[in-house]
């Protein structure tokens, strides 16, 4: 199935368009009110495409050599979506931090990057059931010098940690007690990353598998990444379960793509779709658990 993705690099042309909306490039119409010809279920029906966000997380969600939408979520949502009776995917990349304000304002359908299910973005945005489970990394240069270990042994060492700007990451470091000046934002993965090799920041935090990723893309910049952990927040340890995510009033629509989700997850066709980009049987998550229940796990700080 061809995707028809459009990002800055590639479509010169909607340069004037992206600048208009914060460095956000367009694919496909903009979203428009529910029933109306751009709503996305009502698209998905008719056989059209879906519209997802990305931000150029690999192996979550981002765009290969080609200009491709693929990694783990785009590929789950590719036959979700075509399993639904839709042609396939469109996609629109921006910044990590501008995902959920890009959702909102109805530049795409849904975010396809893995976004973990925190208590903040409950408050914004109608997850589907979770898609993946994994834990948080920590990367560090070689040999770990500092010896941590946890966000919580982060806030002990007086380290500065980089993390994505807006991430659950960021969340999780004011919930352990780090102090704003420690934090350093950073608006990409290989930021964070180079953050560490440049020493602007002492250590860094990501999901461990986006962690692994980059490292690994990135032999001899030595650095290693930490065992995955659990964060805390208001004393209690998290679950890190990553899902897609919708606005609040497309929950037809979020419904829909959960019973084809849920399909994937149950015939073990998720498994092969989501292998290629690192993820094993140890990331299906639990059947029973809920995207309700995870957002009662993960209390605001």
């Amino acid at each position: 199935m061809q995707i028809r993705t459009t990002t800055r690099l590639s479509r010169r042309r909607l340069l004037g368009a992206a600048a208009a909306l914060g460095g956000t490039a367009l694919a496909g119409p903009l979203v428009g009110g529910c029933g109306g010809p751009s709503d996305p279920l009502s698209r998905l029906r008719a056989g059209g495409d879906v519209v997802v966000g990305l931000s150029g997380e690999r192996p979550f969600g981002y765009t290969d050599g080609s200009g491709r939408a693929t990694g783990e979520s785009p590929e789950v949502a590719r036959a979700v979506v075509t399993g639904l009776g839709g042609s396939g995917l469109a996609a629109v990349q921006t910044r990590f931090d501008q995902l959920v304000p890009g959702l909102l304002d109805g530049r795409f359908d849904v975010i396809a990057v893995g976004l973990t299910i925190t208590a903040l973005r409950c408050q914004q945005v109608a997850f589907s059931r979770p898609d993946y489970v994994a834990g948080t990394g920590l990367v560090v240069p070689a040999g770990n010098p500092l010896g941590v270990a946890t966000l919580a042994g982060v806030r002990r060492s007086g380290a500065t940690l980089a993390v994505l700007d807006g991430s659950a990451e960021q969340e999780y470091a004011l919930a352990a007690g780090i102090r704003a000046e420690h934090i350093v934002t950073v608006d990409s993965q290989g930021a964070l990353v180079r953050e560490v090799a440049n020493g602007g920041a002492q250590v860094g935090a990501l999901t461990r598998i986006s962690l692994l990723d980059e490292v690994r893309r990135n032999a001899g910049i030595g650095l290693e990444v930490t065992a995955a952990f659990a964060p805390e927040v208001a004393g209690r340890p998290v679950v890190g379960a990553g899902a897609f995510a919708f606005r609040p009033a497309d929950g037809a629509f979020r419904d829909e793509f959960d019973r084809g989700l849920t399909a994937l997850q149950d015939s073990g066709r998720w498994l092969e779709l989501a292998a290629p980009f690192g993820f094993t049987a140890a990331n299906l998550p639990p059947r029973d658990l809920t995207v309700d229940e995870l957002c009662a796990r993960t209390p605001d700080s």
